[in-house]
């Protein structure tokens, strides 16, 4: 037996079952089809919803639009595919999807047990409740005995579940596969409350016959990241995703949009000339065009402009930045630097 030989094999053996060999797979299909496979909500307002014509839009649809601008220079090469709670870790587990971003929680068991990386956090959120104000209630305190509206396959429910036991209350729970559902149930008086993250709830009431009899809560119950997520097993695909969004980030940071990007080019800014590559090389560490970055921003926006125009006050939800403004205006979004 050639020891050299064995030993080589042995390697192959064990970087497979690392997931190491498997590094750049998805990256090298994704070329070869010729779009991102990217697994949507089935319909949130501002964050993933497609109009009577098919056409998508929301910040977690512009994510995927601008990690296609990174990998092809255009950011129209995407398919979107609509999933609901129970479906996505699925979706993304079989290689049906190549990215989800769909209003997901980063958790423990979802980065570890179930095989997936989560690329950065797109929103932060927490979760709230939703009532009729002929109800009369103006804290979730007052909900004992509730009959209360959730979607399935979600952190939610376990949420729900430990706030009512926590605070000695009873409920009696109604589930939904569809965020659609959740809504259209409270809004017949099937439940007396829908329970989802703060920014679900401002989505579903706007789509309500009458939004203005509606309020949300004060309360808000758990701590809900939200981010794209991507396999376990192909760090290059995972750095690409990861550090698109962080582009879009540091370059609210640094003043740079869609409407500028090509004058700032001139800035005398190194940390500017990087993220624009107009000085050194950070499209050969990625596998992509040098200028990778710049083109981002041009085609869909940085951070505050994706931000704006669909949840904040330049959309229909007229969300305040709150924890999603940046780490130097009071917020969170806060992103390792182009170096």
């Amino acid at each position: 037996m050639n020891p050299l030989k064995t030993f080589a094999t042995a390697t192959v053996l064990l970087l497979t079952a690392s997931g190491v060999a498997q590094a750049g797979a998805t990256l090298d299909a994704i070329k070869k089809n010729g779009f991102i496979k990217c697994g949507v909500s089935d319909g949130l307002p501002g964050f993933s919803y497609a109009d009577e014509k098919g056409n998508y839009s929301g910040i977690d649809v512009d994510v995927c639009r601008a990690v296609a601008a990174a990998v092809f220079g255009d950011a129209t090469k995407v398919k979107f595919t609509p999933l609901t709670a129970k479906e996505r870790l699925t979706a993304l587990q079989s290689g049906e999807i190549d990215v989800l971003s769909r209003n997901t929680t980063w958790t423990s068991s979802r980065d570890s047990a179930q095989g997936m990386n989560f690329a950065g956090v797109t929103y932060y959120d927490g979760q709230g409740f939703l009532v009729n104000k002929k109800l009369g209630v103006k804290s979730a305190k007052q909900l004992d005995g509730a009959t209360v509206c959730v979607q399935a396959g979600t952190t939610t429910e376990l949420n729900l579940s430990d706030y009512f036991r926590t605070n000695k209350m009873k409920l009696t729970p109604i589930t939904y596969d569809k965020s659609d559902e959740s809504a259209k149930s409270l809004e017949a008086g099937r439940c007396d409350v829908l329970t989802s993250d703060q920014s679900q709830l401002y989505a579903q009431r706007i789509k309500l016959a009458k939004p203005d009899e509606y309020v949300v809560l004060p309360e808000v119950i758990s701590k809900e990241p939200l981010g794209p997520v991507v396999r376990h097993g192909d760090d290059d695909w995972f750095d690409i995703v990861k550090w698109t969004l962080f582009v879009m980030v540091n370059a609210e940071e640094l003043g740079v949009n869609s409407k500028n990007v090509e004058e700032m080019k001139k800035s005398t800014n190194p940390d500017v000339k990087r993220l624009l590559g107009v000085e050194g090389d950070k499209g050969k560490d990625f596998g992509l065009a040098n200028d990778w970055m710049a083109v981002v921003i041009k085609q869909v926006g940085n951070y505050g402009e994706i931000f704006e125009r669909n949840v904040g006050q330049g959309s229909p939800l007229k969300i305040q930045r709150g924890l999603n403004a940046l780490w130097n205006q009071g917020g969170l979004q806060y992103a390792p630097p182009v170096r």
